[in-house]
């Protein structure tokens, strides 16, 4: 009798041991789990996408994972907008950022758009390096699920959440106003251009053209400079060894004007031509203006804040428009010092 007491005692206390860790596990919420490093939880990602389809907020406490794909860091510019990602989502402790580098690969820059919908994150935000082979992959994103911010150059088509971006074609009309008025409607001008199967690269260009219509400008050399510094150098070699004069260089980008002028310096000719860029950072185009380095530099916001602000809305089931249009401004020896000025028509 003793015996089988102390063995029905033991039973019952199995029974309670084996319901109170049962209990525990139960009431131990997906959150509370501790998650391998790097790790995405896909059944939660889900669980958000569900959320912001039917329209209700984020749970409380959540933590979303972005995923940034930069078609390269070669590019100051580019770096920049990274650094103002991370800046901004550094001020939300509900945003993980992972930044992908493509390196200027536009095989790359698929795999890891792939790869993040392979992962589960939340949200994508890609500044593609070229429009038409990073359409499908952004595409595929969006019916996983996915939302996804287009940053700077376009995809074809409308199969994304949200762009965010200047208006490239504005700037590049502004552009072409101003080496208009300031060259008195005529003179030979060198044109360096961006990528030109990127979209900043073709709307900078058609800007441009079309704001010289009208005047006696000549376009007597241009080149695709990939918007690389030495390529831009490379080609303005080649325009500064064909051509005894011309009178100004407009590049799709700073580096490329900066190049242009590392090439005309080279020659000693750098007095003798004047030089436009667009981008304008303030440690780079601005500061080429200030120093006499480039006449001018049309402002291209690199919108990393904006993206951040734009990707808790949507993660937080807010509506938010197709298009974001960032303004721009123009920086010159006159203005820099205190800020630019709006460029027209915005």
């Amino acid at each position: 009798m003793r015996r089988g007491g102390f063995h029905i005692i033991g039973v019952l206390s199995t029974v309670l041991l084996i319901g109170g860790i049962t209990a525990c596990d139960n009431n131990q919420s997906d959150d509370a789990r501790p998650a391998e490093p790097g790790a995405t939880d896909k059944a939660a990602s889900h669980d958000a996408g569900d959320r912001t389809a039917s329209g209700d907020s984020a749970a409380p406490g959540r933590t979303f994972t972005v995923g940034m794909s930069q078609c390269n860091l070669g590019e100051p510019w580019r770096v920049q907008m990274n650094a103002d990602i991370k800046k901004e989502a550094d001020n939300h402790a509900e945003v993980r950022m992972v930044f992908k580098d493509a390196q200027n690969d536009t095989l790359k820059q698929r795999s890891h758009v792939e790869e993040f919908v392979s992962a589960g994150v939340d949200l994508i935000v890609i500044s593609p390096k070229e429009a038409a082979p990073l359409t499908e992959p952004v595409a595929k994103a969006m019916d996983a699920g996915i939302p996804v911010i287009v940053l700077d150059r376009r995809v074809l088509g409308d199969r994304y959440t949200c762009f965010i971006g200047a208006d490239n074609k504005l700037i590049g009309k502004a552009a072409g106003r101003w080496i208009v008025e300031t060259l008195g409607s005529k003179g030979k001008v060198v044109e360096l251009k961006g990528l030109m199967t990127s979209t900043p690269g073709q709307d900078r260009h058609a800007g441009f053209r079309e704001g010289i219509q009208g005047s006696e400008i000549e376009i007597i050399f241009e080149a695709d400079m990939k918007w690389l510094e030495p390529n831009a150098r490379k080609e303005m070699e080649s325009a500064l060894a064909r051509f005894d004069e011309f009178d100004l260089v407009y590049a799709h980008n700073d580096p490329g004007a900066h190049g242009a002028w590392l090439a005309a310096r080279a020659a000693g000719r750098e007095k003798d031509i004047k030089f436009v860029g667009i981008d304008a950072l303030p440690h780079e185009g601005v500061m080429y203006v200030s120093q006499g380095i480039l006449d001018a530099a049309f402002e291209y916001p690199t919108g990393g804040r904006e993206a951040v602000q734009t990707a808790l809305r949507i993660l937080n089931a807010e509506s938010v428009p197709k298009e974001i249009t960032l303004g721009s401004r123009v920086f010159t020896k006159d203005n820099a010092d205190t800020g630019g000025a709006p460029i027209g028509d915005q």
